[in-house]
């Protein structure tokens, strides 16, 4: 797959997902809304370590600068 996230992009997604276990493991969430934003966490770290967000592909967008 084509990388389509830029630096500030896969940035962002990190540091929700370091906020989201930051707050399961201090159990300011639980239940069913930490199972969901535990799953949405790691979307977000997966999709920033790959560079790759599939959900970006049908629409065409990108937020990686281009290098010429």
């Amino acid at each position: 797959m084509k990388k389509n996230m830029g630096s500030i992009d896969r940035t962002i997604r990190t540091v929700i997902a370091i906020v989201v276990a930051i707050l399961y493991f201090t159990g300011a969430i639980s239940g069913t809304v930490a199972i969901v934003l535990g799953v949405l966490a790691a979307v977000f770290l997966l999709t920033s370590l790959i560079g790759t967000c599939p959900l970006y592909l049908p629409v065409g967008l990108s937020t990686k600068k281009e290098t010429k």
